[in-house]
């Protein structure tokens, strides 16, 4: 089992940045695939990022590309997403997870393990 906690949410103005990172406890992240998703007011969970479990490949969505980064601290047991150049359609709240396959996917039912969300929303 894996116990996912996200932290560093806020309000931020349009333009401004914010780093959420995602503590995890149960056991070591290292070998495992862990991804940042969102869901905004009446809208579907859509998928954010994604790190390969040694950290060697990341993949985005378009929405946020050249703008978001997810890193990994697999000492620390710590994922991160640092965001820049928010837009107010980045306003959701961001959920972290954990995938135990050998592959990174962008499809939220292929991970195992989820945390309870930071709420992130940026003003106009």
């Amino acid at each position: 089992q894996v116990q996912l906690v996200e932290s560093g949410g806020g309000l931020v103005q349009a333009g401004g940045s914010l780093r959420l990172s995602c503590a995890a406890s149960g056991r070591t992240i290292s070998g495992l695939v862990m991804g940042w998703f969102r869901q905004a007011p009446g809208k579907d969970r859509e998928f954010v990022a994604a790190i390969s479990w040694s950290g060697g490949n990341t993949y985005y969505a378009d929405s946020v590309k050249g703008r978001f980064t997810i890193s990994r601290d697999n000492a620390k047991n710590t994922v991160y997403l640092q965001m820049n150049s928010l837009k107010p359609e980045d306003t959701a709240v961001y959920y972290c997870a954990a995938d135990t396959g050998l592959y990174v996917v962008t499809d939220g039912y292929a991970y195992d393990y989820w945390g309870r969300g930071t709420q992130v929303t940026v003003s106009s």
